[in-house]
């Protein structure tokens, strides 16, 4: 052990620090208002000197914390800061890639794990009123076509469809996706599909419910909806294996 000497702050040398998250309703962090900076006073000092017990929860009743998880209310989201949020993601994973390949890799990583947490978060609200998990591969797709789509996009998906050459991949189609409404593709990045990001969506919240698979999004236009896209979704065989053995 160090023989050094603790040198405790003194509180003349303390009081030229200052809180970068004090709440202006109270002492500690408040989410509801975000970082701040305020001077340590008197009283605050007084706190911290004498290592008295503080309450850091926010004083403030309009948090996004003290909200009940359980209220399936719909949310209000302004399209013009979803649209604002969005774009930046693309920007940022497009000048951290390395081409149109990993561009798209990297918005699916990023979806996945909104994917993961917002299972979570559906499941906890679905459960309290069904208390049902879904065991097999198309119980899980009606529950990412049905329930799960509407929490996170207002509306079911339109399709959800089995392909007629491999039984192991399903396709669940979007005539308008939100998110594709806000970006414009350069003639250069070719066959690029920024639903990408909805693609890990999907991924993560089927790997979370132990349907392990691989979901790509690919543009099917049509002359009514030219941002027409299809989710891929490729399963693993162990899970028909697995389904074979259980039903059969």
């Amino acid at each position: 052990m160090s023989s050094d000497k603790i040198i405790s702050p003194s509180a003349s040398s303390m009081s030229k620090l200052t809180i970068s998250d004090t709440s202006k309703l109270g002492f500690g962090y408040n989410p509801s208002i975000g970082p701040s900076s305020n001077a340590i006073n008197s009283e605050s000092l007084n706190i911290l000197v004498n290592k008295k017990t503080i309450s850091l929860t926010s004083v403030s009743h309009n948090s996004i914390y003290d909200r009940n998880v359980n209220n399936k209310k719909v949310a209000e989201i302004n399209l013009s800061s979803l649209s604002f949020l969005f774009c930046e993601i693309v920007n940022w994973s497009h000048k951290n890639s390395k081409g149109i390949q990993d561009l798209e890799t990297r918005l699916n990583g990023l979806g996945y794990q909104v994917g993961q947490r917002f299972l979570e978060l559906v499941k906890l609200r679905e459960g309290l009123k069904y208390s049902k998990r879904e065991i097999r591969i198309i119980e899980v797709l009606q529950f990412i076509h049905g329930s799960f789509w509407r929490s996170i996009f207002g509306k079911t998906a339109n399709e959800l469809e089995k392909s007629q050459d491999l039984n192991d991949e399903y396709m669940i189609t979007d005539n308008v996706p939100l998110l594709s409404r806000f970006i414009s593709i350069p003639k250069d990045y070719g066959n690029l599909n920024c639903s990408a990001y909805i693609a890990g969506i999907i991924e993560g919240a089927l790997d979370s419910s132990g349907f392990h698979a691989t979901v790509t999004a690919h543009s099917v236009p049509t002359n009514e909806y030219p941002l027409r896209t299809v989710f891929l979704i490729k399963f693993d065989q162990q899970l028909l294996l697995r389904e074979e053995l259980r039903f059969n």
